[in-house]
């Protein structure tokens, strides 16, 4: 096929889907043009995941009415004029930019007025061509209202997710400009219900807690440190408070929302040692750097950013969040490990296992388990157990993450999930996010054995459990789940994944001391699996050390 040049419509198709991947696209590249307009007021409303509507309204500068068709032109934009302003560029996005994008793949109405006009000034777009002027009254500030978004579009209506998941990302995304942007107020109507209002004061632990919950908010520790080449500011959480995945990790670069793996590396190299596997920090961190220092043009929607200097801003926010960890108690404290009789200090069960000479350590094959005689429990972590061939050694977590993963499935397969009601009903805060992921997913939490019912603004009270879990952290499983649950796209493998959390958080954890009775019970339950081997997520339940490779060791045989 000869090369030539696309037509014109075809290009500006293009560009569209590199800005407007879905509903919250839009509401991004609309809430930055208001922030770089000054707003101090931001009202957001979307109606059936924001494919049917998208209205952002704020009391910015507005759009004088001279430049109002213009800001739909492409490459059209009053925050650059020339090469060397690339690289200097300090506002979220360039207004231009992102309308034209918009009006290509939706109906776009905006209303504007600025404090120096008359009146305001209105304009209808379809198709990305102006249909209607005309003049209207309005407070200064601007309106965009974005409607049938991908109407044209079939194929890209096709790849959107549920309203609810659609209406989840929103959510997310104004929680993220609202931790950015403290001293301005956001409010957020999805379908018609408030899932988020912030006062615009201005304290960044008040947006927390909107969006986290209080009593998380008060625990969460002050981050600032200015002496390095990055100024460093935030709040980050406790040890203690630890989430089980990296979506509570929120970075923003001269207050611009990112995804940085540079700055999340940063962040969980500075907790290292205080958290166990698996779990990770809450985090809200601004770092702000001369623009000249970064370059925002490495992704479409300037999602990402690129450092000059990598390696120093990585040091500059670990130092950071180690310099707060160190000043609280909490996390100067030791976490509880085994000790290791010949260096005189703590260690993990792997470390321990490391430094001993280099036993041929194999993985039990796959096979029903031997008999096995229970010997004792090292380091309150392995079960020691004597059979036929040999040594064995159980990692009781594993081992019970397998037992109770098997009977978790089993009964719900039999729809016989054993309930356990609470006489004291457990209360939990949700974010935005949180209570539209857990609005779509009630029936299949209910499946497993979770009631659950709204208790006023964003608050839920847990009334009944799984009775397996009734030992363990119910409002971390909750919150846990809802992790699990915000992009549930693969129906036959959520439902697995619900039944390898709830095993994991379960089940007995390493540390935990077990009588020998308890330890013999463990194995019996371990025996009766459907691969004892394994954990749910594939690792080792034991380890088997034969008699002819300690005979070997010991020097019996050659």
């Amino acid at each position: 096929m000869a090369i030539r040049v696309l037509p014109s419509e075809v290009v500006s198709k293009i560009a569209a889907g590199e800005v407007v991947e879905r509903p919250a696209s839009v509401v991004k590249e609309l809430i930055e043009n208001s922030l770089d307009a000054a707003a101090t007021q931001i009202a957001v409303e979307a109606r059936s995941g924001g494919v049917e509507l998208i209205k952002v309204s704020d009391d910015g500068a507005g759009i004088p009415s001279s430049e109002l068709e213009l800001a739909f032109h492409r490459y059209a934009t009053s925050k650059m004029s020339d090469l060397e302003d690339l690289g200097r560029i300090l506002s979220l996005g360039f207004r231009g930019e992102a309308l034209p994008s918009i009006a290509a793949v939706a109906d776009v109405e905006i209303l504007t007025q600025t404090s120096s006009d008359s009146a305001g000034n209105y304009i209808c777009l379809r198709k990305g061509e102006v249909v209607r002027r005309e003049g209207r009254a309005r407070p200064p500030g601007t309106t965009v209202t974005v409607s049938r978004l991908f109407r044209h579009f079939p194929a890209r209506l096709k790849f959107l997710k549920s309203t609810s998941t659609e209406n989840g990302h929103i959510a997310h995304l104004l929680s993220q400009y609202a931790l950015a942007f403290p001293e301005v107020r956001f409010s957020l109507l999805l379908d018609g219900r408030l899932s988020l209002r912030t006062t615009g004061n201005g304290d960044l632990r008040e947006i927390v807690s909107e969006i986290y919950g209080p009593e998380l908010a008060q625990r969460m520790l002050k981050v600032e440190r200015r002496d390095g080449l990055a100024e460093v500011t935030g709040l980050i959480s406790p040890p203690a408070s630890a989430r089980s995945t990296r979506n509570y990790l929120s970075f923003f670069v001269n207050r611009r929302w990112v995804r940085s793996p540079l700055l999340a590396r940063a962040t969980e190299e500075a907790y290292r040692g205080l958290l166990s596997d698996g779990q990770h920090p809450i985090a809200v961190i601004n770092v702000s750097l001369p623009a000249q220092e970064l370059d925002i043009n490495i992704h479409p929607a300037k999602a990402q950013v690129k450092f000059c200097h990598e390696q120093t801003v990585f040091g500059d926010v670990r130092k950071a969040i180690e310099e707060t960890l160190a000043r609280t108690p909490m996390a100067a404290r030791p976490k509880a490990a085994p000790f290791s009789p010949g260096s005189g200090r703590w260690q993990s069960p792997h470390m321990i296992m490391d430094n001993e000479p280099a036993f041929a350590v194999a993985q039990l094959p796959a096979m029903e388990l031997p008999v096995l005689r229970i010997l004792g429990q090292l380091a309150s972590t392995y079960v020691i157990a004597e059979g036929p061939d040999g040594l064995y050694l159980i990692d009781q977590h594993a081992a019970h993450e397998r037992i109770l993963y098997d009977r978790i499935l089993e009964q719900k397969s039999r729809k016989e999930v054993e309930i356990q009601g609470l006489l004291e009903p457990i209360t939990m805060e949700l974010s935005p996010r949180e209570e539209e992921t857990l609005r779509s997913n009630t029936e299949l939490l209910t499946e497993f054995g979770f009631t659950i019912e709204p208790f006023g603004n964003k608050s839920y009270l847990i009334r009944a459990i799984p009775a397996i879990m009734a030992r363990a952290d119910i409002a971390e499983i909750i919150a846990m789940l809802l992790d699990t649950l915000v992009n549930k796209e693969s129906p036959d493998r959520w439902e697995d994944k619900i039944a390898q959390s709830l095993a994991c958080h379960g089940s007995i954890r390493a540390g935990q001391h077990l009588s020998n009775e308890e330890m013999r019970e463990l194995i019996k339950q371990l025996e009766q699996t459907r691969q004892p081997r394994t954990c749910p997520h594939g690792r080792s339940t034991m380890i088997h050390l034969s008699s002819h490779r300690l005979e070997k060791e010991f020097g019996r045989i050659s």
